[in-house]
């Protein structure tokens, strides 16, 4: 898929999980998960044992499943991930060398940041999206609606504290996608092979991404 492409899939689908766990294993079995139930995109962070390992094997299974490297910190790590076929990379936080190297690559990147400054300095180097982290401890949906206002221009992502109470405010507030962990791939699910149980949550979430999106006189 080209980065058009691989961004479009993005903002269209508007849920992006982040797996991390303990074993190869368990990030395989997480990522089918989600893939078997209406979401073909995964962020496998680097805490996550033999994390380039995984990505590369997911990347040769599917070529309609959007593979991604996340917590990435140095270029050099990101430039492996990329040759392992990751098609998309994201930050805890903002490493403008790592956004540099993933435009030059011509492959989608979303930064962290989380102050007004750190979102200028992300633009700036031409990102595809903004991913806003930890939305929770600084307001949640309502700080992304501050954000929107002197900012709207720029894609946000919202990360950190996204859970079924909260996504469709997020999305309302105005996040064109959600960063989502453990809400939606539980460590007990993945402990006892839960799949259905993944399953039903990926229902549930992408749900919400929808019904928020309609006009406001279409929602339930």
């Amino acid at each position: 898929m080209t980065r058009e492409q691989v961004r479009s899939r993005i903002e269209e689908i508007g849920i992006v999980p982040a797996i991390r766990v303990s074993s190869p294993e368990d990030a395989l079995f997480a990522a089918d998960a989600v893939c078997a139930h209406g979401i073909p995109i995964v962020e496998v962070t680097m805490t996550v044992p033999g994390a380039i390992s995984v990505i590369s094997e997911l990347a040769s299974k599917n070529s309609g499943f959007i593979t991604g490297a996340g917590s990435l910190t140095r270029v050099e790590t990101a430039r492996r991930c990329i040759d392992a076929g990751a098609q998309f990379l994201t930050s805890t936080g903002l490493n403008i060398d790592i956004v540099r190297f993933a435009v030059g690559r011509n492959v989608v990147v979303f930064p962290g940041a989380l102050t007004p400054t750190e979102l200028m300095a992300a633009w700036e180097a031409t990102p595809d999206f903004v991913k806003i982290f930890p939305c929770s401890s600084v307001g949640g949906p309502a700080y992304i609606r501050a954000l929107r206002a002197p900012f709207p221009h720029i894609p946000l992502i919202a990360s950190g504290g996204v859970n079924q109470q909260t996504a469709a405010d997020f999305i309302l507030a105005g996040a064109t996608a959600l960063g989502i962990g453990g809400e939606l791939i539980p460590h007990e699910a993945i402990e006892r092979r839960q799949k259905h149980r993944i399953g039903e949550l990926a229902r549930r979430f992408l749900g919400i991404v929808k019904e928020s999106r309609l006009p406001a006189s279409d929602r339930n």
